[in-house]
């Protein structure tokens, strides 16, 4: 009803501005006090993946404490505490457990990963704990039967197509191959590519291999390059890909380069220095560097305030804007929030403002998908929209 959506966003308004009083709460859920609310988040924090854990939990920690500086949500101020997996499935599984069971968090928010949130969403669903904006594309994310799950970006698949479309349409070639983590996340990517390319008449050229957490590309290189692709699409954090480009650059194999957005575009491009011009990399998020844009300048702003050592960043972006929707959200479930309410209030307002982003979820996100921008690193690392 459009009476109650206005109302509702009218309530967001007074909340996140602390206006209304804290006598009206008390805590009845877990992970909620008289004054804060607790978010748990397993990632990548060490390791070599590490960039790509300490940037989404530091675009969440900024959502937080620009809503907590205003007063928080009812007078709560939301709290995370981050656990680190080390981006290997079985570690996820023993830290969401703690994080549930000893933290007794509210809801898991910003998990990074496919292989890890395969491992941990189903823990989370079993106990009725909402799994909110995993850094992750695939597809099993978005099966029915986890209705626990919030998913903010868009899919691999939705990726691959955009890549698939610039690739074959837009720079005319033909013979495409990929190199891939050999896991559910390069499985899901790879499965997307096969698709997009039969809609145009095309097969891979060739497909190549590589272990997470490793940078043993060197037998995938041989394969890929034995058989001439002009492009190859790469599907990996951001060490094995610059590893991969690298090794190219030094044997005189020279394809066009397109990564999928988990890479982290930021950290891909400081491994690879000059020889980073020319990659494509697919995104999920606003271009972080266009403050002409509300969500853009806010979440610059939130990272200066919280760390103004810290840069702009593709998946920093993404953990704001899923801390911001957070917000937004728990303003709208009351002075009394709970994990149920808090699912359904998103599934059914089904679009929230979010500085001038439109965020989707149920039959409206059918309607108007999550979008995906491809962008080129430039000689000096910088980042240029295509």
């Amino acid at each position: 009803m459009k009476w109650l959506s206005g109302f509702r966003n009218s309530i967001v308004l007074i909340l996140l501005a602390g206006v209304l009083p804290l006598a009206s709460a008390h805590a009845d859920e877990l992970g909620v006090t008289n004054d804060s609310i607790l978010f748990g988040q397993v990632a990548a924090l060490e390791g070599p993946s590490a960039a790509l854990g300490q940037a989404a939990r530091q675009g969440l920690l900024a959502a937080f404490s620009e809503l907590n500086a205003k007063g928080g949500v009812y007078g709560r101020r939301l709290k995370l505490v981050s656990r680190n997996d080390g981006y290997d499935p079985d570690r996820s599984v023993v830290e969401t457990i703690k994080l549930i069971y000893e933290d007794k968090v509210f809801a898991l928010i910003g998990a990074v990963g496919t292989p890890t949130a395969m491992a941990t969403a189903p823990i989370a669903a079993s106990n009725d704990v909402p799994f909110i904006g995993p850094v992750s594309g695939a597809e099993f994310l978005r099966a029915p039967e986890f209705q626990n799950i919030v998913n903010i970006r868009a899919s691999y698949a939705a990726e691959a197509e955009a890549t698939i479309k610039h690739l074959t349409e837009e720079l005319r070639l033909t013979r495409i191959a990929i190199f891939y983590q050999d896991d559910a996340f390069g499985r899901d990517v790879l499965a997307g590519v096969k698709t997009y390319l039969d809609r145009r008449g095309l097969e891979l050229a060739a497909e190549g291999t590589f272990e997470r957490n490793t940078r043993a590309v060197g037998a995938a290189l041989k394969v890929i390059r034995r058989a001439e692709p002009e492009a190859v699409i790469l599907v990996g954090t951001y060490g094995p890909c610059a590893e991969f480009i690298k090794m190219s650059h030094r044997s005189g194999f020279n394809p066009t380069f397109s990564a999928v957005s988990f890479v982290g575009g930021n950290a891909l491009a400081k491994e690879l220095g000059p020889e980073g011009r020319g990659v494509i990399v697919s995104e999920v998020v606003p271009f972080p560097w266009d403050t002409d844009r509300r969500i853009v300048a806010d979440y610059q702003a939130a990272m200066k305030t919280l760390d103004p050592s810290q840069t702009p960043d593709f998946i920093g972006l993404e953990g704001y804007i899923t801390g911001r929707l957070v917000a937004r959200a728990l303003a709208m479930t009351g002075p009394n929030p709970t994990r149920a309410e808090l699912l359904r209030i998103i599934n059914e307002v089904g679009q929230f403002d979010i500085g001038g982003l439109v965020v989707n979820f149920g039959s409206a996100r059918k309607e108007n998908p999550p979008q995906v921008s491809l962008t080129v690193i430039q000689s000096d690392g910088s980042f240029k929209p295509i």
